[in-house]
């Protein structure tokens, strides 16, 4: 297994969700979104929702495109199968509250993109949000949780490990349209 293209997007899940579709895709999908409720990730075929337990610290997203993907490392806290249509190659991680992270991610070419998400980080990352809430003074300078959101000991990410699996399907652009 070889791999072809590495791409890091750090993003923060505000509302504790993160995006990744298509730069064409049409947003939004409630029935993936309620799926990654139960799954931590889960799509439709066009947009990839990853669900963090926390909304305000920075996560590292990665992106890894293989000849053939590997399996999800044994220390992962957890992983899915997913599937992943791109009609232009150009991928868009976007934070649900705050719009597109910065930077695209430019696949080696059009199509469908199947393999796994795997995760690490996110139980510990909700761990310390939430303890760091329980411990917010009221009188706590406006700085405080800034600081302690950028000093989190651990890092949530999330990988997606996939490889192109077929040509996108055609677009109809009657239906498009109607």
């Amino acid at each position: 297994m070889a791999l072809l293209a590495e791409h890091h997007v750090t993003a923060t899940p505000g509302r504790r969700v993160l995006e990744v579709y298509d730069a064409d895709a049409f947003l939004g999908d409630t029935v993936a979104l309620d799926a990654a409720e139960a799954h931590v990730v889960a799509g439709n075929g066009y947009h990839l929702y990853l669900l963090s337990l926390q909304p305000d610290m920075p996560v590292r997203i990665t992106i890894r495109i293989w000849d053939t993907p590997p399996e999800p490392p044994a220390d992962a806290e957890g992983h899915v199968g997913i599937s992943l249509e791109s009609e232009t190659g150009i991928l868009v991680v976007r934070q649900l509250d705050r719009g597109p992270a910065p930077g695209d991610v430019v696949l080696p070419r059009p199509g469908v993109y199947e393999g796994h998400a795997w995760w690490a980080g996110r139980q510990a990352a909700g761990d310390y949000y939430d303890t760091t809430l329980a411990r917010l003074a009221d009188d706590a300078p406006d700085s405080w949780l800034t600081e302690a959101w950028n000093n989190c000991p651990v890092a949530e990410r999330y990988v997606l490990d996939l490889a192109h699996s077929r040509e996108p399907e055609p677009v109809d652009d009657d239906e498009e349209w109607a």
